[in-house]
């Protein structure tokens, strides 16, 4: 894999302030407590000003003390629980059509997207739990090296070598000045003397302290964007889409692999001109940067009966389409029901997006669409 190792230009505007975080109350299991790496979260926490807790046991409590569900979920997202990853959730899954493997620094987002797709997937109420055995995580990738059904037997994608999805449930930029579990995992990579890349993607533009760590070209971070008026619409708690972009050519400057995952992909009013625009404002984004390593990942809006009812909950007040007349049924890999776009909607939509992005961005490599 090849090494992109660029200094920052000395030219460069300064990064405005990132979109933090900061939960209103932490609390942390015993067992957390034993590793190093817990209790520096706990330590970063304190100092931001939140109510530590430290717990008896390993047990989380006190998590559905609100009997409506949207105080309910106010009360979870403003909560981060620092646990221990069990060996089951340690276990890693197979995650296409992203990558060859999925691996969870943490689960649970501190955002408020009103189509959030953790909701109806992860049990429980909305808490970012982040977990403080990071060695034992990290243990488990070496064995699926060359093993995974994406990057690793795709022909048209082996140049990434084997792929390591780690924000299929979380977003670890967001989180990542509490926890220091995403700058570790990028270092981890890249001193891994190994065909492999890791992966994530993020809301936020918190990169400054991502910037001078050796990554050696293993880390690709892609940041998820959509549609100006998608984005103030139906995206809280996260950092503005050009905050974003700017962060990705920060990201770019720096030498890392970049990507756009441009998702929920919505047919709003005026669709064609929004999604080109911002097509036109990444590259601009990127416009500095020589030859940068760019991919796009082009998502469109799904649903399930589970995420609506939950969804509905959280934000009742919401107009986000989620009409099934409006849609068509498909099955999931699960065998569960799915809404989705009808046939003729996702044609126009693909074929006008991808269009775009080759004349946006010539040079990028669009992975799929789905």
């Amino acid at each position: 894999m090849a090494v992109l190792l660029r200094a920052r230009s000395a030219e460069a505007a300064p990064a405005s302030r990132p979109k933090l975080w900061r939960p209103r109350r932490v609390l942390v299991t015993r067992s957390a407590l034993t590793w190093a790496h817990g209790r520096a979260m706990a330590e970063r926490a304190a100092a931001l000003g939140a109510e530590v807790v430290e717990l008896k046991g390993d047990r989380l409590t006190g998590l559905n003390d609100e009997a409506d569900a949207r105080r309910a979920y106010v009360q979870a997202k403003g909560t981060l629980a620092i646990t221990v990853a069990s060996a089951a959730k340690r276990r890693l899954q197979p995650i296409p059509p992203s990558a060859d493997w999925r691996f969870d620094l943490a689960e649970g987002c501190p955002a408020h997207c009103q189509y959030c797709y953790l909701a109806g997937s992860l049990k429980g109420p909305p808490i970012t739990r982040a977990y403080a055995n990071l060695p034992e995580i990290l243990a488990e990738l070496p064995a699926h090296v060359g093993q995974g059904a994406v990057t690793s037997r795709m022909a048209h994608r082996a140049g990434e070598g084997t792929t390591f999805e780690a924000s299929c449930y979380t977003d670890p930029l967001g989180i990542e000045h509490l926890t220091g579990s995403l700058a570790a995992t990028i270092e981890h990579f890249g001193v891994w003397d190994a065909d492999v890349q890791l992966r994530f993607t993020t809301k936020y533009d918190g990169v400054e302290p991502l910037l001078g760590l050796a990554h050696n070209g293993r880390t690709r971070v892609r940041f998820s964007v959509n549609a100006a008026a998608v984005a103030r619409r139906f995206e809280g708690g996260v950092a503005a889409l050009a905050a974003r972009l700017a962060a990705m050519g920060r990201m770019a400057e720096a030498g890392y692999p970049v990507g756009l995952t441009v998702a929920p992909i919505m047919p709003i009013e005026g669709w064609r001109d929004a999604y080109d625009a911002l097509f036109a404002d990444a590259a601009a984004a990127l416009a500095g940067v020589p030859d940068p390593d760019l991919t796009v990942e082009l998502i469109t809006h799904r649903f399930t009966p589970g995420s609506k009812t939950v969804l509905q909950g959280w934000y009742p007040g919401s107009d986000l389409e989620m009409d099934e007349t409006a849609r068509t049924r498909k099955l999931t890999k699960f065998g569960s029901t799915k809404w989705v776009y009808p046939k003729a909607v996702m044609s126009d939509l693909r074929a006008t997006l991808e269009a775009q992005v080759r004349h946006h961005l010539p040079t990028a490599r669009l992975l799929y669409w789905t």
